[in-house]
Order: structure tokens, then sequence, then C-alpha cells
């Protein structure tokens, strides 16, 4: 059995055709990148960016939100105590059925710039982009300019991605906060210090504020990533957890026993709750009543389960979800497989392997919990799982395309042009599903299946004659294949109707 060397540092390669010294100042950073990135990698990122705010933010003047959030929003604008409990009304009859951070973003920005349509998008598009420089930063730290550059293309281009980030649901909000925590977390991880790990508790919290326990998805990971990968003794990293898991309950629950410590004579009712308390909220129809079916409650939006289709492990494969989400899950997973046992010798604290297990568990539990959910599902929650898999795409395909290119072991060369096959060949089945829509998806699908089988065949020749500019070329052509179908939903996303309202979407209208 050949044995799994750790590979070279990913910079490397990245870093032979540096030019001139760039500026070293932090502003002058922010526009060239560090003096050791490639000189592409910053320009890209802006572009990648550029992307992504057009996408979220076009026509911004005609998008149709959320009504039921937006007359919160409203009523926040009129009465700053409608604006606190997140009522409904300026006369603070019921609130809406989640916490109101989200909410308190998008008044503050009606206060602000005055109540409009746009002036409720522009933070959801801020908070969105943001999402894609988050997770660049990210990656680009644990694995290199290219694998971040992939990883945020791939995360703006999500179709269910673009067509949240264009609406006035909290969902963007909710997944920024979740990449705060989670950039904290692999913080703490690296240096081994308290206070990271405190922040990362606290934007968690702030994320629960937003949407409750779907926020809590992935503290099963973090926990996993912080003990197993933190530079510091287990008893240190159990104290550090303790403490961070009180700065997690308290800016989680603050609102909430305060709210439950007001008389009810003196606040609104609880919407989407039994008894009239958040508690009920949280546990009840955000909680277990996601996960296992809701009760009736006054105050909610009704049961939405059969707007992702059915529940079970293929749901995110169905009519209805296939297009929004899972282009990329086929090569994320080989990808997360791949590198887990390519990093499988090193050590304890190695940087690559904790970020795998980081954003594999990451995709794994959100994966798990939204198509088993049997209560209230919308095809928009699954944007929480985008990070995780557009990560597993950037980072895990740099590591399988290193192991194809410097493993002597056959069975390396397959592993990258299999699974970029795969995701390629889904690709095709889900345009060919919609090739009578418009001539965008079959341009979309012809584009996939040309450039997928390029991309394999290059990538299997470029290892077996040696020749490594033709793997670049191979690669390259992998993305081409692997985003042209989401780029084509994308598109319609920014410039349908269908993507904006009480239930976007991404794809055909």
């Amino acid at each position: 059995m050949t044995t799994l060397a750790p590979p070279p540092a990913p910079a490397a390669p990245e870093g032979r055709h540096r030019g001139p010294a760039r500026p070293s100042s932090r502003l002058g950073r922010v526009f060239t990148g560090a003096p050791e990135d490639p000189r592409w990698a910053r320009p890209a990122l802006w572009a990648v960016l550029a992307l992504a705010t057009a996408l979220y933010a076009w026509n911004i003047t005609s998008l149709t939100g959320n009504s039921f959030y937006d007359a919160a929003v409203y009523s926040g604008t009129k009465s700053w105590k409608a604006f606190f409990f997140g009522a409904l009304d300026a006369g603070s009859f019921i609130t809406v059925d989640k916490p109101p951070f989200a909410l308190w973003v998008m008044g503050l920005s009606a206060r602000v710039l005055g109540y409009g349509t746009w002036q409720l998008a522009l933070p959801m598009v801020a908070v969105g982009t943001g999402s894609v420089a988050l997770l660049h930063r990210m990656v680009k730290r644990d694995f290199g300019a290219v694998a971040a550059t992939v990883a945020a293309l791939a995360l703006a281009l999500t179709p269910i991605t673009v067509a949240i980030d264009r609406d006035t649901n909290p969902d963007p909000v909710l997944v920024f906060l979740m990449l705060l925590g989670a950039a904290a977390l692999m913080r703490a991880v690296r240096t081994g210090r308290l206070l990271p790990l405190v922040w990362s508790g606290v934007a968690i919290g702030f994320a629960f504020n937003t949407k409750m326990m779907q926020a809590y998805v992935v503290l099963p990971v973090f926990l996993v990533v912080y003990l197993w990968a933190a530079r510091v003794p287990l008893g240190r990293r159990l104290r550090n957890l303790a403490v961070a898991a009180v700065a997690l309950v308290v800016s989680s629950a603050w609102w909430m026993v305060v709210v439950d410590l007001i008389p009810a004579s003196s606040r609104p009712y609880i919407g989407g709750s039994t008894d009239n308390t958040v508690w009920d909220l949280v546990i009840g129809y955000n909680g277990f009543g996601r996960i296992l079916g809701a009760s009736s409650s006054v105050g909610s939006q009704g049961n939405g389960a059969s707007f992702g289709g059915s529940s079970g492990l293929y749901r995110m494969f169905n009519e209805i979800m296939g297009g929004q989400i899972s282009w990329l899950i086929p090569f994320a997973a080989v990808a997360l497989a791949g590198g887990l046992v390519l990093r499988g010798r090193a050590p304890r604290t190695d940087p690559e392997r904790a970020a795998l297990l980081l954003w594999g568990g990451w995709f794994v539990l959100h994966y798990l919990t939204f198509a088993l959910a049997e209560g209230t599902f919308h095809p928009y929650y699954v944007t929480a799982m985008a990070p995780g898999v557009a990560a597993l795409a950037g980072a895990g395909g740099v590591l399988l395309h290193r192991a194809l290119r410097e493993r002597r072991a056959v069975p390396w060369a397959w592993v990258l042009p299999l699974a970029v096959a795969g995701s390629t060949g889904w690709a095709v089945v889900l345009l060919e599903r919609v090739s009578g829509e418009g001539a965008l998806y079959t341009v979309a699908e012809a584009v996939a299946a040309v450039a997928g089988t390029v991309a394999v065949a290059g990538l299997l020749a470029g290892r077996f004659l040696g020749r490594r500019r033709l793997l670049g070329l191979a690669s390259l052509a992998a993305v081409v294949a692997l985003l042209a179908g989401p780029a084509a939903y994308s598109v319609a996303a920014a410039t349908t109707a269908q993507a904006n309202g009480t239930n976007p979407t991404a794809g055909p209208s």
C-alpha cells in the first residue's frame, strides 16, 4: 500500500509567477492582496464579489419580498416597541414567528434610508456578498487562492442562494452569522486563544436570534473540530468550551428571557407559539415541530412541508430541490471522502484536516436535517447548506488535483476525473429536466456536457502523459462544467419574478 505522505503546502505553486512587490499596507492589501498571493488572486476575488452583487441586486427596486416580514419591518419604522418585539403591526398586537434580529437589520436600513423595496433588500445583498467574501477568506487561509476562488464562485452561483439573497427572509443574515461563527472558531483552533471561541459562541447566539434552532445545526461539528484540532491541551480545551458555552447561552437567550419576563398584557402575542411564550416558539414551531411535524399555532405562516417535496435522503435531488442546491453535492461528497483519506495521517492539529472536518460536518449535518425534516420546509432553507458544499468543492477539489498530480498510486489518478464526471452527469440530468423551458438551459446543458468531457479526458491524459499544463486547462474546463448549470439557474433567479416572495426559488418560472 502506498504511504500517504503529507502533500506539499498549497501556496507554493500559486506563487511562482509573482510580479513586482505590491503595497504592504492594510489598505493596499485590500485591493492587491497579500504579498505572497499570486497576482491574479485579488482581481479574481473582486470579480466574484462583483458577480455576486450583480446577481443579488439586479433590478433591486422591483423585488417582491416576503410580505409577512416586510409588514413587521414597516411596523418597526413606526414604533420602537414593535421594532424590539418584531411585531406585525405598529400597535404590537402579535409578533412574527421568528426572533427579530434580521428584522432589526432591515428595520435600521428602512429608518435611515426610508421604507421601500430596495431599502429592505439592500442589507440582504450586503450580507449575501459578505458571506461570499468570508468563505473565500476562510478557504484561502487553509487551501490557497485557487480553492478559495472556486469556493467563493460556487457559493455566489448557488441558485437558491441567489434567490434568497434577493428576498427579505432572514436566511441570508443567518448564513452570514454562522460563517462569522465558523471563522472565529477556526481562529480559536489555530491560535488556542479563548476570545475567538467566545466570539464564535456570540455569533451563533445572534444567529439563534435570527432563526432560532436552525442556527444550532452546526454546533456539533464546531464542538468536534475544536476538541480534536485546537492547539492547546485537552483540559484547557474543555475549559475554553465551557466559557464559550456561557457566551452562547447568554447571546442566544437574552431576548427570549426579556420578552418572557414581560407581562403578557404589556407585550404582543408571540406569533407561532401555542401558549404566548418565546420558549414554546423555540421548542415547538421553530424546534421539534420542524423536524417531527408541527401542530397548529397562532401567527405562523402555516405548514409548508410540501414546498420541498417528501422527506427522505433523496429530497435534495427531487424535482423541486434538485436545481436549487444539488449540482455540486456528488463532487463535494467525493472531495470530502478523498480529502479525509489524504490527510488521514496528518498531526492532530493539521489545519487542512480541521477545515475539512468543519466543512464536511457543516454539509452533512445540514443535509440530514433538511432531508429528514417532517415539518415546515421551504426550499430556501437549504441556502444554509451552500457554504459547506462550496467550500468542499474548492478545498477538496484542490486536494484531489494535488493527489492526481503528485501521487504515484494509480487509483488517485481516477478520483478527481470520476468526481467531475459524476457531478457533470448529474448536471446534465438536471438540465434535461428543464430543457424545454428556454435556450438558456439548453445552452447550459451543452456547455456542461462538452466541458465535462474535455475535463475528464484532459485530467486523465495530463496525469498519464505528465503534461501539467494540460492538467491546468482540464481543471478550468471542470470548473466550467460544474458551474454551467448553477449559473443558468442563477441568471434566471436574478431576472424572473419567481425568485422573489414568500417562497423564493431559482430556475424556470
